[in-house]
């Protein structure tokens, strides 16, 4: 039987294991899809917000060639984490289920069956995209995860978003010959844009090479047109590609599916002890930016890597206290 199952082989969840394996408590990784797999599904050209060190884990320096580390430098970093410590860790197994038995956790996973005394869920939150709910959105065009600018060049593209992602991708796509269109519910581009890149969208704007509606939003998806409602009303535009960058969220259904209690406002803030991260469910635990619910923007790695160090701390004291 495993003192832990960790489910989630993100930076957190690698920062769960090794405060785990220093405290001499046994564990699994599981992971349903690939090693660090939000990162990986991140666009192939991204550059952290954070400085390199903020990104560590376990006390392992993160060596990057500038200050703000590149998304395959991130890869590669992670990686070396869990191999150079020799993590244990199942790839491609997706959790199911859990049965509470006892003083311990029955899972089920899509290949096997474990025995845990504790579990932390340290998910994230880019695996299930924010819908807009609009008709056509389920045509191939529209796309909620951007990966490679090359592909939309010399093409009519419709970015939905003021974000960092909405931003990167409108320029990089632009500057690959996209002929971009950017639909913004607010009155500006976020504040929350990295402030290097910031100053570049907003002149790009103003000159007129990358055209954006203001106080609009998508209505409806057709195969060679958008109908986009602006201020001065409803308008259609020629288009070949949706890029719907509208943000992401925590798998909630998973969350229920756990057991865990979830606000009953918008929030859906699941219910956990900040001091030990221990959920309503006794002995399952979150780490992570799963802990804000819709707040997305609440936890990042640099601000939640201590929560690894707070579960095992209570973990850890459980066990001493069973074992007298």
């Amino acid at each position: 039987m495993l003192d832990i199952l960790i489910i989630g082989g993100g930076p957190i969840g690698l920062a769960c294991a090794l405060e785990a394996k220093k405290a001499g408590l046994s564990y699994l990784i599981v992971e349903k899809g690939t090693l660090v797999n939000s990162l990986y599904n991140y666009p192939a050209g991204m550059t952290f917000f954070s400085t390199s060190e903020k990104l560590e884990i376990g006390g392992v320096p993160f060596v990057s060639n500038s200050i703000k580390p590149t998304r395959a430098e991130s890869l590669e970093y992670y990686r070396r984490v869990l191999t150079s410590n020799e993590l244990n860790i199942h790839l491609f197994e997706a959790v199911l289920h859990q049965q509470r038995k006892d003083d311990h956790y029955e899972i089920t996973t899509t290949k096997a069956v474990y025995l845990a005394k504790n579990i932390i869920i340290a998910t994230g939150f880019y695996d299930v995209p924010v819908k807009m709910n609009i008709p056509g959105e389920e045509l191939p065009k529209v796309r909620h995860y951007y990966k490679d600018p090359h592909f939309y060049s010399l093409q009519k593209v419709v970015v939905v978003g003021a974000s960092n992602s909405s931003v990167d991708a409108a320029l990089e796509t632009f500057r690959k010959g996209a002929e971009v269109t950017m639909v913004i519910r607010k009155d500006d581009i976020s504040d929350r844009v990295k402030y290097w890149v910031r100053p570049d969208i907003i002149n790009r704007i103003k000159e007129g090479t990358i055209k954006a509606y203001y106080h609009s939003h998508l209505t409806t998806i057709r195969e060679n047109e958008v109908d986009i409602q602006t201020p001065e009303g409803l308008i259609a535009i020629p288009n070949d590609f949706v890029l719907a960058l509208t943000g992401y969220q925590p798998d909630f259904t998973f969350l229920k599916t756990m057991g865990i209690t979830l606000s009953a406002d918008e929030k859906l803030l699941p219910e956990y002890n900040a001091e030990t991260m221990e959920t309503n469910q006794k002995g399952i635990y979150l780490a992570g930016v799963v802990c804000g619910g819709m707040n997305t923007h609440l936890w990042f790695i640099e601000n939640s890597r201590v929560h690894a160090e707070q579960i095992i701390a209570a973990i850890s004291k459980q066990t001493a206290k069973v074992s007298v």
